[in-house]
């Protein structure tokens, strides 16, 4: 343990002495595993092949293997980077219609699908400085297309492989010293938690937010640990309500409303100079915003079923449109809005695609 902690802060020493103040720092820099989304329309003869079930979401086991190829040679074939803390990235980056507010850190394997990953993260306008691993295939996300349907089968393969030591890289570390904000899905909990705890030091050496997302349910309980390690130094906790009452459960805590449950999650040990702010999506619910004592519901505005497409990928555009506004300094109820703007423009397309510009106006839905 004393070794890590000594690494951690080596590698905050080497960030602070590379700090620079460019004209192109970052607005937010997330850091999380990267998955190449694989998507195409399939019949019904390719998803019995791969024993697929329609609607569901599941990791790639051997016999899943070859559909990678298989999807890839397909004439209608679409590759999105992908993985939640990217999407969070694209989405962040697309809200502004800046180049560089929004950079991106992760581990990829040195092969076709890393490069197409990597191109298709510049070409969303993120900057983004991968560590690459020779001996690991790239993480990839197969997307089966049958009607409205999506499935989905995730081999983590190289995105599991992040190491700290990327982290003392020129680049990494002029990223990291230049952002305003850092980010990262609980799910790089399962990944690095000394990256997370190292980047959420500097942030509080520096006097910046970082920011957390639970995730899900499973990260609350069986990475309890290295997430109570990492929660002292988060300024903004996303999370929605089923991983916020799995986080209770895990925690023993008591509440008697969702509105409860954030300001409780709040108040928790915090090592910052300001207090924590949780945000609790809902779905179609309002939306729940608490620091401290003070707390709040926004109202989300409906959607026609009829509109939804698909509704994954909701949470990490809410996060990406929250995130574009908040670094700027903006009111809360514009953050909240920005994040419903994005989500709900996600969940009418298949899959996170953005497309033009965004609609959204800088103001809030009251």
């Amino acid at each position: 343990m004393s070794a890590t902690v000594e690494k951690i802060d080596s590698l905050i020493g080497f960030i602070d002495e590379s700090k620079n103040n460019s004209d192109g720092q970052l607005a937010i820099l997330g850091l999380g595993n990267p998955l190449l989304d694989i998507s195409s329309p399939v019949n019904d003869a390719f998803m019995k092949k791969y024993d697929i079930k329609a609607g569901n979401a599941i990791l790639a086991e051997d016999k899943h293997l070859p559909m990678y190829q298989e999807l890839a040679d397909m004439s209608t074939v679409e590759y999105i980077g992908g993985g939640s803390t990217l999407n969070s990235m694209r989405v962040s980056r697309w809200m502004s219609q800046q180049s560089g507010f929004s950079g991106y850190m992760g581990c990829i394997g040195k092969d076709k699908f890393g490069q197409v990953l990597e191109d298709a993260t510049k070409e969303a306008g993120v900057e983004c400085n991968f560590m690459i691993d020779e001996k690991t295939a790239t993480g990839t996300c197969a997307v089966c297309l049958t009607g409205k349907e999506r499935s989905l089968v995730a081999n983590l393969a190289a995105a599991n492989n992040f190491k700290i030591a990327h982290c003392s890289t020129e680049k990494a570390k002029r990223m990291i010293a230049s952002a305003k904000f850092i980010y990262s899905a609980g799910f790089f909990l399962t990944v690095s938690v000394d990256t997370m705890l190292m980047c959420a030091k500097q942030c509080k050496e520096e006097n910046k937010p970082y920011g957390l997302n639970l995730s899900a349910p499973f990260i609350t309980s069986v990475f309890k640990d290295q997430l109570l390690s990492v929660l002292p130094f988060v300024q903004v906790l996303f999370t929605n309500e089923d991983e916020a009452k799995a986080f209770a459960e895990a925690n023993k805590i008591q509440f008697g409303s969702m509105s409860e449950l954030a300001v409780q999650i709040s108040k928790l040990k915090c090592e910052l100079k300001k207090a924590r702010t949780v945000i609790i999506t809902q779905g179609s619910d309002p939306v729940i915003v608490a620091t401290n004592d003070q707390v709040k519901e926004y109202a989300v505005e409906k959607i026609p079923k009829e509109k939804i497409v698909d509704l994954n990928g909701a949470g990490d555009a809410f996060v990406g449109g929250f995130l574009s506004q908040y670094v700027n300094g903006a009111d809360e109820a514009v953050c909240v809005s920005a994040g419903n703007y994005a989500a709900q423009y996600v969940i009418q397309r298949a899959g996170t695609k953005l497309e033009g510009k965004p609609a959204f106006d800088g103001k809030s839905n009251k």
